[in-house]
């Protein structure tokens, strides 16, 4: 009874005299759906436990799979590449970790409202609420998988300095993509239904582009001229400079202040874009779910 009241007030006063397509009307939806953060928590938890429901080991199937993962292709690339295990391995289970984060934002923020149809349609909620439930679910993962980084470490100690903090402002910055992404994405997906498969087949692709399990400074290095000039392509791959913000500093690396630089403008102009997108056609998301 409590949830709905506090649905049927997240209707501000103030909005319903703004015309459907009003930049107040977005701003709106966004606030209110941070002032429903114990709502947007709580189910973002359950999603997790019903997902492990009835399992033994519960949620630590999250860090088990995740590791076995990130040791597999570890070991196998590390030998393909001739790598150092002690310095590959904490590299191709860092680069899973964030990855996980990014292509989950980004899969399920095209279904986001598709998914949500029930809720969208029954309860006076914003749509950012959605939004914030699908971040929050992805960081819940992201903790859990954390652990897995944190035993290669310890095993496989890594000159990690004070750079380490930047990591925080870096998955933060992830956040807020994340975000604009589920946002942009979604709205357009419930339109127009061959999005979510469209979109799951490039991030594929993209993993394959990114530089998780090769290392792109090995090849970018090569003494082969066009092993090198074809391994900078890697910089077009809007993916790699997110990756790389967060990756560096949870592996001691030097920071290339370059891909904060690409990770901000992207951030400014996707924004924009998912700002337009919501303004004009957040009233529709009801209609075409």
């Amino acid at each position: 009874m409590s949830s709905s009241v506090n649905l049927d007030a997240a209707e501000s006063p103030a909005t319903p005299s703004a015309p459907p397509r009003s930049w107040q009307r977005a701003f709106g939806d966004l606030r209110q759906g941070w002032r429903q953060r114990s709502l947007w928590g709580y189910l973002g938890w359950q999603d997790i436990k019903q997902r492990y429901r009835r399992s033994v080991l519960g949620p630590l199937w999250i860090s088990i799979s995740m590791g076995v993962l990130a040791t597999g292709l570890g070991i196998l690339y590390a030998a393909l590449f001739n790598a150092d295990y002690e310095k590959f391995l904490p590299y191709v289970a860092t680069g899973l970790l964030i990855w996980n984060f990014i292509s989950g934002c980004i899969l399920e923020g095209s279904e986001v409202f598709i998914s949500n149809e029930g809720l969208i349609k029954f309860l006076p909620a914003p749509l950012s609420l959605h939004v914030f439930r699908l971040i929050w679910r992805q960081t819940l993962f992201f903790l859990h998988n954390l652990v897995i980084w944190l035993i290669l470490i310890l095993l496989f100690p890594q000159p990690i300095s004070w750079t380490l903090v930047l990591a925080v402002p870096a998955f933060a910055l992830l956040m807020v993509n994340g975000f604009w992404i589920a946002i942009l994405s979604g709205i357009i997906a419930t339109r127009f239904r061959d999005i979510p498969p469209i979109i799951a087949s490039v991030v594929q692709l993209v993993f394959y582009m990114t530089p998780i399990v090769w290392d792109y400074n090995t090849l970018a290095n090569n003494p082969n001229p066009h092993v090198a000039e074809r391994a900078q392509l890697a910089e077009l791959n809007p993916v790699m400079h997110f990756l790389e913000i967060v990756r560096e500093p949870m592996l001691g690396e030097q920071i290339f202040w370059r891909h904060w630089i690409v990770a901000g403008a992207i951030t400014v102009v996707g924004w924009a874009a998912a700002l337009l997108v919501l303004r004009n056609y957040r009233s529709r998301v009801a209609y075409w779910v």
